[in-house]
């Protein structure tokens, strides 16, 4: 089709025509011919374009053969004698496989999205451990979308798709359970243990890591620089010894510091409102009746909180600072573990939408808590 004429310069030349005249009759004639002249000009155009799909002149799609990706994915690791045991199993996917299979069957119950389904021809799609798997593989070694096609057979659209609807899913099957906060059992449960090893009243332990975002939106990148000049996201935790993340908060600037996100720290403030959970514990003979987190020295002086010494005189300061500078990297031995698992948290944040990275962050606290209840139920 030959290229149309550029409508815009021959609005002007009709402008410039009418700007010549005087008469009314002329203007109202002229009007009419600029509104048909665009008319006939967007007509020819055509309707829009078809974004996706198959038609002529497209590249065909790719052979990938779908069900031989299920069979030998099936065979490998969940067939009644599969070719890698659960020790492998658990090694590449970070978790025991029935937590995989928990994951799977709670996705499938929150989003149709991942049951397998004929095509327009009648041929079956993707497997749920396909979707499934590549997703996990996805937040497991942090690779890119891509990276599931040879082994798991999933287009990087599809795996794209997919990993943003598990995120989804996972969050609304178990967020509920496994980012709620501790209830009284709990409680007395840690400080039980935290007593034992030479804090009463202790809970757990506070800190903050930050999440390099490398697709920062320019706009907003003097606003997420750091400290170290790079991009990223804060993310702040409540931990406790078995590692166990009881609080989660991700979303704040990474040029704020620790001070900054407490102050607005949903979980914080609820505590300071006066709604920490009750525990009462004597030191010293003096009485108490909420229990306290540690923290490192740049916190403020609350009650909740429970800091290192700095410069320590004497040999019982010393030993204090040295114990609780020790217990205290509970919560930064959790962000390690954490990362190992899901080597997405290790890597600069791909997204773009800072809502998708905020969920992925919760989805994998989400699924490391699954793992440790797994793992205190093995014992």
């Amino acid at each position: 089709m030959a290229e149309n004429p550029d409508w815009r310069a021959q609005l002007k030349r009709l402008r410039e025509a009418h700007a010549q005249r005087e008469d009314d009759d002329d203007a109202e004639m002229l009007l009419l011919t600029v509104v048909a002249s665009c008319t006939e000009l967007v007509s020819a155009e055509g309707p829009p374009k078809k974004r996706g799909g198959s038609r002529p002149g497209r590249s065909p799609n790719v052979k990938r053969d779908h069900a031989d990706g299920h069979r030998r994915l099936y065979l490998d690791y969940f067939g009644s004698d599969p070719v890698y045991n659960a020790r492998l199993f658990r090694r590449r996917f970070r978790m025991p496989t029935r937590v995989f299979d928990r994951l799977m069957n709670g996705v499938l119950e929150m989003d149709d999205y991942f049951r397998q389904k004929p095509d327009a021809t009648g041929k079956l799609g993707l497997s749920p451990l396909q979707k499934v798997t590549a997703v996990l593989r996805m937040y497991r070694y942090g690779v890119a979308a891509d990276a599931t096609d040879e082994y798991v057979r999933l287009g990087e659209s599809t795996a794209t798709e997919a990993f943003q609807r598990f995120t989804k899913a996972v969050l609304n099957k178990f967020g509920s359970e496994y980012l709620r906060e501790p209830t009284a059992a709990d409680i007395q449960h840690h400080t039980r243990i935290n007593e034992q090893r030479g804090f009463p009243g202790m809970f757990g332990s506070l800190d903050c890591t930050h999440w390099t975002w490398k697709n920062c939106p320019v706009a907003w990148q003097g606003m997420y620089q750091d400290k170290d000049g790079v991009r990223s996201v804060i993310m702040e935790a409540v931990a406790t010894q078995n590692l166990w993340i009881w609080h989660s908060y991700v979303g704040l600037p990474g040029s704020n510091n620790d001070i900054n996100v407490v102050d607005r720290s949903p979980f914080m403030v609820n505590w300071l409102k006066g709604n920490a959970p009750s525990h009462s514990y004597t030191v010293n003979d003096n009485a108490y009746s909420i229990c306290y987190l540690l923290c490192d020295g740049i916190y403020p002086e609350w009650s909740v909180f429970v800091k290192t010494i700095s410069n320590p005189s004497g040999e019982k300061k010393k030993l204090y600072a040295k114990t609780q500078e020790g217990m205290r990297k509970d919560v930064e031995r959790c962000f390690g573990v954490l990362q190992g698992r899901f080597a997405i948290l290790a890597r600069p944040a791909p997204f773009l939408d800072q809502g998708l990275l905020n969920d992925v962050w919760y989805a994998c606290v989400v699924m490391h808590n699954m793992i440790i209840e797994a793992e205190e139920e093995e014992d």
